[in-house]
């Protein structure tokens, strides 16, 4: 059998929304700390385990296609969708339905939102039995576009139209313990991606 469908039901997130970054400028990927960047470990695992049971001895060794759909809870915050790869064959890897993720040779990405069922779906295909044909149309009527904001890191690159109200509030939320910030206490990881303040830092080492 050259085929395999896992199901993932959860909001996905990504391995790079989890690293830190110690005093020397090493990463780290904490594990068994108790506190909130353990959530990808147990994620990874939720994987592995989901993955095994709905494919119950089967391994796949040889060079893959996958269809790879993600359905995230919100359109407003959600990690990349091209981060979130790493996060999934890692835990498919884990699982031994694959021998290494460097088999997947070909790779759809797809993103959707479902705010009462967010999941992952991914299908594999074994090269030796499937092929991968794809094609982009012109649509005959355009849909409304849907924008992207720049990273917090980036936006003071883009021309400020209205100083006054950009400088009113500064709106940065420390993603572990939800608390409003300023500049001066936050702590950036992941490129600036993460954004924490010095006291949750603390807490974590």
């Amino acid at each position: 059998m050259s085929y395999a469908k896992v199901i993932v039901k959860g909001s996905p997130i990504s391995k790079s929304n989890f690293k830190l970054f110690n005093l020397n400028g090493r990463a780290i990927l904490p594990y068994n700390s108790g506190k909130y960047h353990d959530r990808y470990a147990l994620y990874e695992e939720e994987i592995a385990l989901e993955t095994r049971a709905q494919n119950p001895n089967l391994v796949l060794s040889e060079a893959l296609i996958a269809v790879l759909k993600v359905y995230y809870k919100s359109r407003k915050r959600h990690p990349d969708t091209n981060n979130i790869t790493k996060s999934i064959f890692d835990g498919i890897e884990k699982s031994g339905l694959i021998i290494n993720d460097a088999q997947i040779r070909r790779l759809i990405i797809e993103e959707f939102y479902d705010e009462k069922n967010p999941r992952f779906e991914l299908e594999l295909y074994g090269e030796s039995s499937y092929c991968m044909k794809y094609e982009i149309i012109k649509k005959a009527h355009n849909d409304t576009p849907i924008e992207y904001a720049p990273p917090p890191n980036k936006k003071n690159l883009l021309p400020n139209k209205d100083k006054k109200s950009s400088t009113k509030s500064d709106g940065t939320i420390c993603e572990i313990c939800n608390k409003a910030i300023d500049k001066a206490s936050a702590v950036s990881a992941n490129k600036g991606k993460l954004i924490i303040c010095r006291d949750c830092l603390k807490k974590l080492f």
